[in-house]
């Protein structure tokens, strides 16, 4: 389906939808995040992470409200000014309505900082180290009850309160890991509803589940099992869920080839829907004069051939593995040095996080020992950035000759998908083999085991020396495939199912 036969069909199917539903969407972050600025005034900024990424395209074809935490002291302003708990707010090329749901700071940091990062982040992205942690103690019981449970609540009633709104019935759709209890408090109130939750990081298998206490797995499982559709990144993810869903909840009746859970009287469909990006407006964006500004601003950082990444600065994305192949790298090919830079591009993330901080401590060093041991006056090999930036990010996209996207473990990784639509220089993208782009572009990346030092070193170096024809015909397919599979794609499978229930 080409993009403009895809915008049209889901154009179609938000038609039919807005007519019969009232589409309601929910997240822990939403659209844009505001901030007081000088002299008190409220200042707002795009959304950082990969949910607002995805979700922002919606309101290009259906209105609707978006529901979400209010994470600062601006968000709490902007709640505490807004009319009726709601506001219209502008969004780059559209606009939507808004509604935060303000928690009390300590109710918050046990949501967020005790269970949702880093206990259920840590362990959907296997990074616990399992003879040591987690420790889940009393702390984390009360976080759970007390914070989890209760920001569950809380968004659920303001869906509810926002269906109430409104004589047509609603369609909630709801996104990631800090809203797993939600669709079973929504489904209490309006049995009507249809809900859709969609998870944007990996889902484990069983055994690593089963680290978690069975009172806090049970209630994630039963809690997305209220949905009518639950969405996943990738099949591996799907058939995860599936069977964990037959071992977790006492009377489950799982259909692995209709990818269905029957609970009682309740069946909830089970898909996968690869996230992806808009690559029409990403081309557009990249044109902007504010992204123009930023090429030039970053053209002394790049040397002859250049190697970027751009990460949220956390464990996940295994940023310190990445300075370290990089450094094997011009240790086994010292005619390298002084032509080639690695330009990392880094946003700030969970710095309040214990674990962050120490990450971001050893991101440090490891930078500081490579730019040490190669490093003179005239060059740097590694250079980097650390802000949060999207207009930035987009500049050094365009100009790389390698990306690398090296993470332990990925749901997808939208910067994997941006790099190769907007890049001008025929770059190669070098792809672990867990994030969850691998299942679509691992084909036409060169594909690396993430622990793997000396796999990646070697595998940049053949990035770096790929004969020019190879180069472009990579690409290519790389941007065929990111066109063909698109963020309009992306909404349209998952509309069109839920169309399907109407």
């Amino acid at each position: 389906m080409s993009t403009s036969d895809g915008k049209l069909r889901l154009s179609q199917l938000c038609q039919e939808i807005s007519g019969k539903r009232n589409l309601i969407l929910a997240s822990n972050r939403g659209p844009i995040d505001y901030h007081i600025g000088e002299g008190g005034k409220l200042q707002g900024h795009r959304g950082s992470g990969g949910v607002v990424t995805a979700l922002s395209a919606t309101s290009q074809f259906i209105d609707f409200t978006w529901i979400s935490s209010a994470m600062g002291a601006g968000d709490r302003q902007a709640a505490e000014m807004a009319q009726e708990n709601r506001f219209k707010a502008a969004f780059p090329g559209h606009s939507l309505y808004l509604r935060f749901v303000v928690s009390s700071g300590s109710v918050y940091h046990k949501f967020y900082s005790v269970i949702c990062n880093p206990l259920l982040w840590f362990l959907q992205h296997y990074m616990w180290n399992s003879s040591h942690t987690p420790n889940i103690d009393a702390r984390v019981y009360d976080a759970w009850e007390n914070g989890y449970v209760r920001v569950n609540r809380a968004i659920a009633d303001a869906v509810i309160d926002e269906a109430l709104r409104s004589d047509i019935p609603p369609l909630v759709m709801l996104h990631d890991y800090h809203l797993y209890l939600a669709p079973g408090y929504i489904r209490e109130q309006i049995p009507d509803v249809i809900i859709q939750h969609f998870t944007h990081i990996p889902w484990p298998e069983l055994h690593y589940w089963q680290l978690l206490p069975c009172v806090m797995r049970q209630a994630i499982y039963e809690g997305l099992c209220a949905s009518d559709i639950v969405g996943m990144q990738t099949k591996k993810d799907m058939n995860n869920f599936l069977h964990c869903c037959e071992v977790f909840i006492e009377g489950a009746e799982v259909d692995y080839r209709g990818h269905t859970v029957q609970i009682n009287d309740h069946i909830t469909r089970v898909n996968h829907y690869p996230v992806s990006v808009d690559a029409a407006n990403l081309r557009k964006t990249v044109r902007s004069p504010l992204v123009q500004g930023y090429k030039e601003k970053l053209r002394p950082l790049f040397g002859e051939k250049t190697i970027l990444r751009v990460d949220r600065l956390e464990p996940s994305k295994n940023i310190v593995r990445g300075f370290r192949a990089f450094d094997l790298l011009l240790q086994r090919y010292p005619h390298l040095q002084g032509k080639i830079t690695f330009l990392a591009l880094l946003v700030p993330s969970r710095m309040h996080i214990r674990q962050y901080r120490r990450y971001s401590d050893e991101v440090d060093e490891a930078i500081s020992a490579v730019n040490t041991k190669y490093g003179n006056d005239d060059w740097q090999p590694i250079q980097v950035l650390c802000e949060n930036n999207y207009a930035q990010a987009l500049a050094g996209m365009c100009n790389y000759d390698v990306l690398l996207v090296n993470s332990v473990i990925d749901g997808m990784n939208l910067v994997a998908k941006e790099g190769p639509i907007i890049n001008t220089r025929d770059g190669v993208l070098v792809l672990s083999e867990t994030a969850g782009a691998c299942e679509q572009l691992g084909d036409n990346a060169l594909t690396i085991t993430p622990t793997d030092l000396e796999g990646t070193a070697e595998a940049l170096y053949r990035a770096l020396s790929m004969p020019p024809d190879e180069r472009r015909q990579k690409a290519t397919a790389l941007k065929k495939s990111i066109e063909q599979e698109d963020i309009t794609m992306w909404l349209y499978q998952q509309l069109r199912d839920v169309v399907e229930l109407m």
